[in-house]
């Protein structure tokens, strides 16, 4: 079984198919070798049964005598080519006039004649004195002479040499095991080429594989007709659509290395430089004057604290890109996550008016990611809502909505807002890292949901947010 294993798979399929072949070509042949051999040996039993009657009392006693020697050879019946024999129930037996031969006599010869139903055929294989196998029919007779005396229990036994039929059944044989080899080796080599061809796709992607494996290529791709719909071409579908999706994601990922170089090459320059201020006045002996000082040490606090926000966010859209893992997620209620951002909402912006109107909804999700999705969106809102405005928050029938009332997002940017690193021109002056309505995107998507921004009536935007659920919570949560 281990050589087998480690046979190429198109050997495998050529070995199987043969084997198969040869199983059905095996079961065949002996099923038809058997069905013969019963014709044969039923057309020899006809003929015996044909050739047997029961006996006139004076062919018994004419038998009789003559195996007593004691009549002419004129009154006994004459055969040819068979055996033809008297049987005594003690075993004797005389072979009559003509008789090719002797069979010999079987115990169950001497019960049927002594015990056996008169005029009944009763048929068997033997041998003769030779050793040549013959077709045996024997039949109990009358155990009374033509005088009306009882006489001895006998039988009359014919038999017929099966010479002729075993040379017709080794010949069947013998043809039969010819047919079978030439079907077995053209069934393996059939196999074979059924499985060279079955398996060409399969080579054709093993190929796409080991060419992507050493040249990191994953822009190869495997044709497909679009009407197959086979093993095959969905395997080739979905290899297809799986270095689509790597090419993609590695797209991705070199998009967000470039863009996360970008972003923190501008706070640790001015880091530097701040850095790098202080430093030169404590090598210089030079002070700075205090005002000035105080100023730098708070920029580097701020560079500090914008660079830290940035790791974060990076940090959440990898964990995000990776998916939920699926032991954080549970059953929770939306309202819990809004009522957490709104906390922290209101503690950013104590001069705003923060209204809520919030019914039941139950969904499934990562209950931390998800109230920090809600809190990018209220952080936004928070931001660009002018001083003392209002921000009106509302979840109703599985939609939770936000609505500030700031000075908008231009329609020719909506499309570009859940982008990463992306920041609208008027914005990029305020802190942020670009990367907070990605996040919220991403976690969003992830629990089946989805979300969009529209400029609202009267000026400034409503960001709007679906996820699917169920206004009543499950059976079995508390």
């Amino acid at each position: 079984m281990r050589g087998f294993k480690s046979l190429p798979l198109r050997s495998r399929l050529a070995l199987l198919v043969a084997a198969a072949v040869a199983f059905a070509v095996a079961a065949v042949s002996v099923t038809c070798w058997f069905i013969v051999q019963g014709k044969l040996y039923e057309q020899v039993d006809n003929d015996l049964r044909r050739g047997i009657h029961a006996p006139q009392p004076e062919l018994l006693s004419a038998a009789l005598n003559f195996c007593a020697k004691t009549t002419p050879n004129k009154n006994v019946p004459s055969f040819r080519n068979n055996y033809v024999q008297v049987v005594k129930d003690d075993g004797t037996a005389c072979a009559l006039e003509n008789s090719v031969g002797k069979v010999k006599v079987t115990q169950s010869d001497k019960t049927a004649i002594k015990d056996g139903e008169l005029n009944k055929y009763y048929f068997r294989d033997g041998t003769d004195e030779d050793g040549n196998a013959v077709r045996v029919i024997l039949q109990p007779l009358p155990t009374s002479t033509a005088d009306g005396q009882p006489g001895p229990n006998v039988g009359l036994m014919i038999a017929v040499s099966l010479k002729s039929t075993q040379s017709t059944l080794n010949d069947l044989a013998l043809v039969l095991l010819l047919v079978s080899g030439i079907g077995v080796v053209g069934a393996g080599a059939a196999g074979l080429w059924v499985a060279r061809a079955g398996l060409r796709p399969v080579d054709k992607l093993t190929d796409a594989v080991e060419h992507v494996a050493r040249t990191e290529d994953l822009t190869i791709r495997i044709p497909v007709t679009e009407d197959s719909d086979d093993e095959i071409a969905r395997l080739s579908r979905s290899f297809n659509s799986m270095t689509a999706s790597l090419a993609s994601s590695r797209e991705l990922q070199q998009q967000l290395i470039a863009d996360a170089g970008h972003e923190l090459r501008t706070p640790l320059t001015s880091l530097r430089t701040n850095i790098e201020l202080l430093t030169r006045s404590e090598e210089t002996g030079r002070p700075i004057p205090p005002a000035d000082r105080k100023a730098l040490l708070a920029s580097v606090k701020a560079q500090m604290t914008e660079l830290a926000a940035l790791i974060g966010d990076l940090q959440t859209l990898s964990r995000s890109d990776a998916g939920t893992t699926a032991d954080r997620v549970e059953v929770v209620d939306l309202r819990d996550p809004v009522e957490g951002a709104l906390r922290r909402a209101r503690l950013r912006g104590p001069e705003l008016t923060i209204t809520a109107d919030l019914e039941p909804w139950f969904v499934r999700a990562e209950p931390s990611a998800l109230e920090r999705a809600i809190v990018n969106i209220l952080d936004n809102a928070v931001k660009f809502s002018p001083a003392g405005g209002t921000v009106d928050v509302r979840l109703h029938g599985g939609e939770l909505t936000v609505r500030d009332h700031g000075p908008g997002i231009p329609v020719d940017e909506l499309p570009h807002v859940f982008d990463r690193f992306w920041r609208s021109p008027d914005a990029r002056a305020l802190p942020g890292s670009g990367l907070g309505l990605s996040i919220v995107a991403r976690t969003v998507q992830q629990c089946g949901g989805s979300v969009e921004l529209n400029p609202a009536e009267g000026g400034g935007t409503i960001a709007s947010v679906r996820l699917p659920g169920a206004p009543t919570a499950p059976p079995g949560m508390p």
